[in-house]
Order: C-alpha cells, then structure tokens, then sequence
C-alpha cells in the first residue's frame, strides 16, 4: 500500500514538469514567430502582403495565448467564443482606424487656393 502513496506524487510531479515543458516550448515558439515578424517588416514586400502575414501571425500567437497561457483548451466553449468576439472587434476597429487616419489621410495639401490680395493705393 505504501508503494501506490509513492507512486501518485511522482505521477503528478511528472505532469506538472511536461506541462511546464510545453509552456516553454509554447513561449519560444511565440518568441520565433516575433522574430519571423521584426524580420518580415524589413523585407522589401508590398504593403497588402506584409499586412497580411503581420495579421496571421498575430492571430496564431493570439491563439496559443489564450489556449494555452489562459487555459481556454481546458475551459467552456463559451469563453473561447467570447475571445473570438473580442478579436474581430479588434481587428475590425484596427481597420477602421488605419482607414481613418491612414497615410491618404496624413498627406499635406498640395493645392490651396491664393487669397485675394490687397492693393494698397497712394
């Protein structure tokens, strides 16, 4: 009997480290997937493609956040959803503010209509 009471705390000590594994091996996939980005900003893209890999590789990491580091794996589908909601509001409200305040916009005027002048007489 005493054999099984040693062979439970070593069972859960042996989960505890592969979960810790998998948190670390989670966090530098995250810190690869970072770098693949700072690296992706600096190659010579258009702008429709490098918004477009910035975009799927922000949404992969957003998801092992919450499915791992959040414990959404292992929680009610309900919250998952609830996640779900919150990224396509953001990334409907991101579009809407680059639409907003994009470059066009930020452009200065090249043409301003000239002022009447003045003729000053003597």
């Amino acid at each position: 009997m005493s054999d099984h009471a040693h062979a439970a705390p070593s069972a859960g000590h042996e989960l505890e480290e592969s979960k810790f594994q998998i948190y670390v091996q989670i966090a530098m996939l995250l810190a690869v997937i970072t770098g693949i980005e700072i690296i992706t900003v600096y190659l010579p893209f258009d702008h429709w493609v490098l918004f477009t890999v910035l975009a799927f590789f922000s949404a992969v990491k957003f998801l092992f956040v919450i499915f791992f580091f959040m414990h959404l794996r292992w929680d009610r589908p309900f919250c998952t959803v609830l996640f779900f909601i919150g990224l396509v509001l953001a990334g409907g409200t991101m579009w809407a503010l680059l639409q907003l305040f994009g470059a066009e916009a930020s452009k200065p005027l090249t043409y301003l209509p000239e002022a009447p002048r003045l003729v000053a007489t003597a």
